[in-house]
């Protein structure tokens, strides 16, 4: 098996695919038009709690699907104390800028660093003043906001699987060569499926040929994706692949690797497609090719649409049971959560066979030998 013979390539694409997936901020250049400045007790106030249920379901929906910088377990209603831990901050902000998100609170005080001010308004950061000022146009903040190479919540959620498939599929590799060939340990539960992704996605898709070259890549997004989503449904609120930088790069990942792998009959379908009208072939040959740049778009909409909507769609069901406020409505709504728990469960696995087999279908495509015969 492909497995045995190279396990670090799991840890080696996964940590690949991280490095697009922190997360950049471009800072924003000073404009001479005239800005209206927030007061700090203004912009406090912006980020007061809400007081009534829904409104409070929301900003929680809401808050829940951002990145966050800091990671909290739970918050003590009576004392406010949130339990967890701060994360790293690393700003590059004429030079290096590194210390604690706990400078922040969670968002309620302006952090100081070597002289420089910043503020935390929705999980971004941005430069201020000492008394944490925040400028706005047409609502959002216009203030400087520094490169962020922060180690946030999503990637120490990255990072963590990354370690996980590493030790899992490098024990799996290794148990085949101490038992000739059979899998032992947990490897037995995961042999299967890396089986089926063998001999039911890449090789009826990619060929028997040609196959073997890209089975590391396809095993690691498979399960990947499997354990982002699964990591999604835990109750430690990570939403990972429900944030569409996170699936942005692993679709570029896909278009990158069928780019430069692509043979080069697909390439003169896609420029000078045999058996078409050469007048044909200039106005196909733009469509053909945008066509490349959609497939892999389509990748990325698609499994940040379908995560993203179940996180919604669930914690709104879990909200109900606080609205409804009677046993008939929060049994329901607890009824309602459970069979939708078990529905994202199949849809964590369904979403990443799908990506797994388009990303096997189009490296197909980038290696379909010729077939093409002239007519004499």
């Amino acid at each position: 098996m492909v497995i045995s013979n190279k396990p670090l390539r799991f840890i080696v694409a996964t940590l690949i695919a991280c490095l697009p997936l922190i997360s950049f901020a471009n800072p924003e250049v000073d404009t001479v038009k005239v800005k209206t400045e927030v007061a700090h007790d203004a912009a406090e106030g912006a980020h007061a709690e809400p007081t009534d249920v829904k409104s409070k379901i929301k900003a929680f929906i809401n808050h829940h699907l951002l990145d966050a910088h800091d990671f909290t377990f739970n918050v003590d209603e009576a004392t406010g104390v949130h339990n967890g831990f701060s994360l790293p901050i690393i700003l590059w902000d004429n030079g290096l800028q590194v210390f604690s998100s706990s400078k922040f609170h969670h968002g309620e005080e302006t952090a100081e660093h070597n002289g420089n001010f910043y503020v935390l308004h929705h999980e971004k950061i941005y430069k201020t003043d000492a008394s944490g000022t925040l400028i706005e146009e047409h609502g959002h903040p216009t203030n400087a906001a520094p490169l962020d190479l922060s180690i946030t919540k999503s990637v120490i959620g990255i990072l963590g699987i990354a370690l996980l498939m590493f030790v899992l599929f490098t024990g799996l590799a290794k148990s085949y060569g101490k038992n000739n060939g059979i899998a032992s340990g947990a490897g037995r539960f995961f042999e299967p499926l890396v089986l089926y992704i063998r001999d039911e996605i890449a090789i009826p898709n990619i060929g028997e040929k040609g196959y073997k070259k890209y089975m590391s890549y396809l095993l690691t997004i498979f399960f990947f994706i499997f354990f982002l989503n699964i990591l999604g449904l835990t109750p430690l609120g990570f939403n990972v692949t429900g944030n569409i930088a996170i699936t942005a790069s692993l679709a570029l990942l896909t278009y990158l690797i069928t780019t430069f792998t692509a043979n080069k009959n697909y390439w003169a379908h896609i420029f000078w497609m045999p058996g078409v009208p050469t007048p044909m072939k200039f106005i196909l040959a733009p469509i053909e090719l945008l066509g490349t740049i959609i497939k892999p778009f389509s990748l990325m909409i698609r499994l940040y649409a379908n995560i993203l909507a179940g996180h919604v769609v669930l914690m709104s069901i879990i909200g109900l049971m606080f609205i409804f406020k009677s046993w008939i409505g929060s049994t329901l709504s607890f009824g309602l959560a459970f069979a939708l728990s078990i529905l994202e469960i199949l849809v964590a696995f369904l979403q990443a066979y799908i990506f797994t087999m388009l990303s096997a279908l189009y490296f197909g495509a980038g290696n379909e030998e010729h077939h093409h015969e002239e007519a004499h």
